[in-house]
């Protein structure tokens, strides 16, 4: 039996079959108005309240149990007090959306710009012009914002570009949404920050850019430096016969790049160990691992040490410098000289990086023959 028809059908007849209707498509969760409109009186309400049978989650609404209320519970409670018009809305709404894993710490809640609701413990609540007051919802599905205006609340609510790209190449992979809608939804907003960069995110999200890691990777080590084109997102079976998808993949070379954007700690060690195993897999080695730091704050360096493995594999591009005081590229000295001796092949860093560039990464051990297919297990 359901709670509404334990809690509330064990009571008799003075409750009515309409207010059953209700809680039973919102969590077993009722406001004062929809109690009042059903036919029960103020004074039916209240002793419900007294006698411990119903409960106030939110002022004007209550639960119809006696037990813990369920986060479906409180998300019904917040809507309902809301109001007219309101959708759970930012990382609540990502929640529902699949955007988000984890429940949001407060519960967003969006209303029509002229509506004022005081702000209650646990909600918070935001007015906006774009909140869709004649969207219905099926019975018993909570109202919320579609995904795209959902990653639009989100980006204009963030505290860093990051963190607003953070949310575009979630919904890119986790595919749920697409180029076209959230560039319209994007383009309805006549105040947007970062509107050139987040163009730019989208596109690079729809093309295969899976996370802010993977899109600095593409933009600040490859692009910016030079670096052929790797295929994104390459599928492979690992030998359990579960699917995986590679980061980046430079086909035509043999050579993987893993992007892992976990901040791990200790990381000073992590890293000394990391960029000492990506250099002896820059000399023979299958894959190579950047995290955060060697992508963001060691770029050049990381491009420098792509591009050896590159070459030994095969590639006779160039690397360029991404800015004049670039670290990938070695410059010559100003005295009349016969250029860097040790350069390596295609005119790269040798083995050492540039001055003052800590080398990055960490790789996969192994030494295969160039051009000989990558082995199907990444660590």
């Amino acid at each position: 039996m359901s709670v509404v028809g334990g809690i509330l059908g064990g009571m008799g007849n003075d409750i009515p079959p309409s207010l059953l209707e209700f809680a039973r498509f919102q969590a077993d969760v009722v406001t004062r108005q929809q109690a009042l409109r059903a036919g029960m009186s103020r004074s039916a309400i209240i002793s419900k309240i007294k006698r411990g049978r119903w409960r106030k989650i939110q002022p004007g609404v209550y639960a119809t149990f006696t037990g813990p209320a369920s986060r479906e519970a409180q998300l019904w409670a917040a809507v309902l007090y809301a109001g007219k018009g309101a959708q759970l809305s930012h990382e609540t709404a990502a929640e529902l959306n699949g955007l988000a894993d984890r429940p949001s710490r407060l519960i967003h809640v969006t209303i029509p710009a002229y509506r004022r609701v005081r702000e209650s413990p646990g909600i918070k609540i935001h007015l906006s012009a774009h909140v869709d007051e004649s969207a219905r919802f099926p019975r018993g599905v909570l109202p919320r914002t579609v995904v795209e205006e959902t990653i639009t609340d989100l980006v204009s609510a963030a505290d860093s570009l990051d963190e607003a790209c953070g949310w575009i190449t979630a919904a890119f992979g986790r595919r749920l949404t697409g180029e076209g809608p959230l560039r319209m939804t994007m383009g309805t907003r006549k105040r947007l920050r970062w509107r050139d960069e987040l163009e730019e995110m989208i596109a690079a999200g729809a093309g295969g850019a899976h996370s802010v890691l993977e899109f600095r990777y593409d933009r600040d080590v490859e692009r910016a430096h030079g670096l052929p084109r790797a295929s994104r997102q390459v599928p492979f079976t690992k030998p359990d016969g579960r699917r995986g998808f590679r980061d980046r993949y430079y086909e035509k070379y043999g050579l993987v790049v893993e992007l892992d954007g976990k901040l791990a700690h200790p990381a000073e060690r992590r890293g000394h160990d990391r960029r000492r195993d990506n250099d002896a897999a820059a000399g023979g080695g299958t894959t190579l691992r950047y995290d955060w730091d060697d992508v963001t704050r060691r770029s050049c360096a990381t491009a420098a040490q792509v591009a050896r493995s590159l070459a030994k594999r095969g590639w006779t591009g160039r690397l360029r410098p991404c800015s004049p005081p670039c670290g990938a590229v070695p410059h010559k000295a100003p005295s009349a000289s016969k250029g860097p001796a040790s350069a390596g092949p295609a005119g790269m860093l040798p083995a050492k990086a540039g001055p003052g560039s800590p080398v990055p990464g960490s790789p996969m051990p192994g030494s295969p023959v160039p051009g000989s297919p990558v082995p199907g297990e990444v660590a």
